[in-house]
């Protein structure tokens, strides 16, 4: 149990929060809630004991094993397998110290790493840490690459299965979906209920809350409060609550207004004095109820375009991918152009004969894992990339809003909102661009401040407003809620509910999806086909492939993506089949030989005076089998993708 008593806790001059009095109970899992700079990551510090409660304690079970998720990753040479299973600790130090021991030819230590593995059931670690890499969308073939390869993204993927893989009693997981695709999320909601300990998660997707929370605690206004059940459970309690606080408002009012007027009329009359006293004695007693205060101080709103025609753009039969490096660079597009030429010589392609068009009122919804090649469609949309094939062709009238995952990160520091928005409109007045960030919630002074000091949800905002000032038809969202809490969300989905333009929206929010999106197409495998269906059918497709989505292999450059699924012969898939059906026979032959020299290794009586032999000789023929079960995994999956229909 983790027990909060009159907790307090400061950032700078600012209190975050106070009188914090509450119990977490084990085994329970926590969506931890509020805006952003509420205190939510403070908290989490606090817990860690990185930062020291300014007021009061926190009560932490003596021997608690708290796991969480690196900030940053260091740019090591390990492989992403070796990475991950590093965070079990006391496994990694026990192989080490096998490895040690084996090329040290001390069969002593050799016996005892194993038998030490075998106390702590850590021979299937590597195998975890493997399933974890899967989950999280990375193919069998780069569990050996260098983490150092790897872009940031996936980096940040590498710490989160690293994260899991310690074994812990207290998890806490700050903003756990962000740089996830939808693919992934599914699979880390599935994994995280059948985690056993406690939970804490702060989260702004509310799906994902819903999907994993047991209980909510809430940040708002200095305070904590804790409310039994997910996201959508908590938000009709907390309805209720200002409800009834409104009520209580009301009714106090009413009856501090009835008693002032008794104590005015009656207080100067000497038949009255005792029963004016007594009334004014009930009037300093009542609670002082707050009034319900509204929570969200402003709306996004897109404005009506000047001009929307009824076909916007259209790609047709394009290969979307990218210029060779170091060769002859494709030029950008601009909104009003179109390319037919034929991929140039070593380009990559990452997706073939697209066929997709928009039209005004459209709302498309991109679904696939990342990498796949979702963010290249919305490139080639947008004319940053042109066609390596094919025609992209626009109407002359089309203006592009559009939110790249780097969007919020390209904002110039040092500069204002007001000299960001003058940058795009340097011939406006300044009081017109002041008013229309006042109704973006850059009000007064904050127009002049530099952004370096602005959180991650304003810096969204901001880019967000710069979008909806081209006034735009189409709007290409790649990714728009990274930083957003979940009012800034519910605001964004409002507004693009009302937006009467065309959208293409790529995000792991499944609320903001559900939203806005009427159809759905999937980018995956080299192809952008249509889904015939919703999220919840999407994501019952998923299970319905075990669980085990088939992710791009991650790159650290665009070069190094992908090229599409080719296709195959019937003999093909016929002999690829019958490969496959060898290969798990195989495998499932060696799990068991495997089992059997473990078995051997775990039993005692071998490690003898004269068992130094032999102990050497089944760790060899461990290792060996072990060897070889990993090349075929790895082989099985490329065969299950060639034999996928």
């Amino acid at each position: 149990m983790i027990a909060f008593r009159n907790f307090a806790l400061r950032r700078g001059e600012r209190l975050l929060l106070s009188q914090v009095d509450l119990s977490l109970h084990a085994g329970w899992r926590i969506g931890v809630i509020g805006r952003n700079g509420c205190g939510k990551s403070s908290l989490f510090a606090a817990i860690m004991g990185e930062v020291e409660a300014d007021q009061g304690d926190i009560d932490l079970p003596g021997k608690v094993r708290i796991a969480s998720v690196a900030q940053e990753t260091p740019s090591l040479p390990d492989a992403a397998i070796d990475f991950v299973l590093s965070g079990d600790t006391e496994v990694h130090a026990i192989l080490q110290a096998e490895a040690a021991a084996m090329a040290a030819e001390d069969w002593d230590a050799v016996a005892n790493a194993h038998q030490r593995l075998a106390e702590i059931n850590g021979y299937d670690a590597t195998a975890r840490a493997g399933k974890l890499l899967h989950g999280l969308g990375f193919p069998a073939d780069t569990h050996s690459r260098a983490v150092s390869s790897f872009s940031g993204g996936w980096r940040v993927r590498l710490n989160l299965a690293r994260a899991l893989m310690m074994p812990s009693d207290l998890l806490l997981l700050d903003e756990p979906t962000n740089h996830l695709d939808l693919d992934a999320v599914l699979w880390l909601e599935a994994w995280l209920l059948k985690y056993p300990g406690t939970l804490l998660m702060i989260s702004h997707d509310r799906e994902f809350l819903d999907g994993v929370s047991t209980h909510t605690l809430h940040l708002h206004e200095g305070r904590a409060k804790l409310y039994a059940g997910d996201y959508t459970s908590f938000e009709r309690q907390r309805a209720e609550h200002l409800r009834q606080q409104q009520i209580a408002h009301d009714k106090e009012q009413a009856e501090r207004a009835h008693l002032q007027s008794f104590i005015d009329r009656f207080k100067a009359k000497a038949s009255k004095a005792r029963q004016a006293q007594s009334r004014m004695k009930r009037l300093a007693k009542l609670a002082g109820t707050e009034a319900v205060r509204a929570e969200r101080s402003f709306r996004i709103v897109f404005a009506e375009p000047a001009r929307l025609p009824h076909s916007l753009i259209r790609l047709n039969h394009v290969d979307a991918g990218y210029a060779p490096v170091g060769g002859t660079s494709v030029p950008k597009l601009s909104a009003n152009s179109f390319g037919t030429e034929v991929p140039p010589t070593g380009s990559v392609r990452i997706l073939a004969d697209v066929g997709f068009g928009l039209e005004a009122g459209d709302r498309v919804g991109l679904l696939g894992p990342n990498g796949a090649g979702k963010s290249t469609l919305v490139k080639t949309l947008v004319g940053e990339l042109r066609p390596l094939a094919g025609e992209r062709v626009a109407h002359p009238d089309l203006r592009i809003g559009y939110f790249a995952q780097h969007t919020v990160e390209s904002l110039h520091e040092g500069q204002s909102p007001l000299w960001h928005l003058k940058e795009l409109a340097p011939n406006a007045g300044e009081q017109v661009l002041r008013n229309y960030l006042g109704r973006w919630n850059f009000v007064g002074d904050r127009a002049f401040e530099n952004i370096d000091g602005f959180s991650g949800g304003e810096r969204a905002r901001l880019a967000l407003a710069l979008i909806a000032y081209l006034e735009p038809n189409v709007l290409l969202l790649d990714e728009p809620t990274n930083h957003l809490d979940l009012d800034m969300r519910e605001a964004l989905a409002e507004a693009l509910s009302d937006f009467p333009g065309a959208i293409v929206l790529v995000s792991h929010d499944r609320h903001l999806i559900g939203l806005v999106c009427e159809s759905f197409w999937r980018v995956a495998d080299g192809k952008v086909e249509e889904f015939n269906g919703d999220l919840d059918e999407y994501a019952a497709w998923l299970r319905s492939r075990n669980n085990e989505p088939r992710a791009a292999k991650p790159s650290s450059s665009p070069v190094a993506k992908p090229a599409p699924k080719p296709v195959r012969s019937k003999h093909e898939v016929e002999v690829a089949g019958r490969r496959l059906r060898q290969v798990e026979a195989r495998v499932a032959e060696l799990e068991a030989a495997l089992a059997e020299v473990e078995g051997q290794l775990a039993d005692p009586a071998i490690y003898g005076n004269d068992g130094g032999i032999e102990v050497a000789q089944l760790a060899q023929r461990q290792e060996k089998l072990a060897r070889e079960k990993e090349a075929l995994e790895a082989e099985w999956l490329q065969l299950l993708e060639t034999t996928d229909p």
